[in-house]
């Protein structure tokens, strides 16, 4: 099939299938997490994750690849610089792009090397889902435009309205810190053991921590041993 007015290929896709993502991520917990994330969107299928640019670029030798959701900061390449080469090589994946960065020079960049959105860290289950319901409609696009309006529409499915909107009382900043908190901690944090860390108070930091359960990016246990009800333990990775 072709993408309406861009006359570009996309070949091994039969009609009807879903759209194939490679998850490209250096760390393995959000990789799962991504991976899970996919497979939750009716349409798209995740067909593999790699976790550097040597790996991701081996995998799209192996496996038809509609699009990449790309990292941009891999251990042993930068994003846009896999991007580059993967289109010096002949490869067409769409890519979204994964990133903590907020350098608007790289969005320009990207977008010349056919990133088709961008998805900040951290990031919702909702988020993505409407970026990739989003990059649905503008992959289905076919035919031959009938003016610049039908452009601008196509064009427009791309744009997503605006972030995802936090349960009420939650915000983006906070919720950074007390990702950063939880990764950093290997063996799982309280939720007195995260209002200590990053100075809140232990009811806010246990709404922050079911937050990322409840979205899939962390999961919790029962610590036992002590007198009275067990303490949960909050550990960064998808929630099972």
């Amino acid at each position: 099939m072709t993408d309406g007015g861009s006359g570009r290929q996309r070949e091994g896709r039969p009609e009807g299938q879903p759209i194939r993502v490679l998850v490209v991520e250096d760390d393995p917990v959000a990789a799962d997490a991504h991976v899970m994330y996919v497979g939750r969107v009716p349409g798209f299928v995740a067909v593999g994750k790699a976790h550097t640019g040597a790996e991701a670029r081996r995998a799209l030798e192996r496996t038809p690849v509609d699009l990449l959701l790309l990292d941009l900061h891999l251990p042993d390449v930068h994003g846009l610089q896999l991007a580059r080469s993967l289109r010096a090589a002949g490869h067409h994946a769409d890519v979204i792009a994964v990133t903590s960065a907020r350098d608007l020079a790289v969005v320009r960049e990207g977008v010349s090397l056919g990133v088709v959105q961008y998805v900040l860290k951290p990031f919702t289950f909702a988020t993505l889902r409407d970026r990739l319901v989003r990059y649905a409609e503008f992959h289905a696009a076919v035919g031959e435009a009938s003016g610049q309006d039908e452009v601008d529409r196509a064009l427009a499915t791309l744009r997503a309205p605006g972030p995802a909107a936090l349960p009420k009382g939650l915000s983006a900043p906070t919720l950074r810190r007390v990702t950063d908190a939880l990764r950093d901690a290997a063996e799982g944090l309280t939720a007195a053991g995260l209002a200590e860390t990053i100075g809140i108070s232990r009811i806010t930091a246990r709404r922050y921590l079911e937050h990322l359960v409840d979205t899939g990016r962390a999961a919790r246990r029962p610590l036992y041993g002590q007198v009275g009800r067990p303490e949960l333990v909050y550990r960064w990775g998808p929630g099972r």
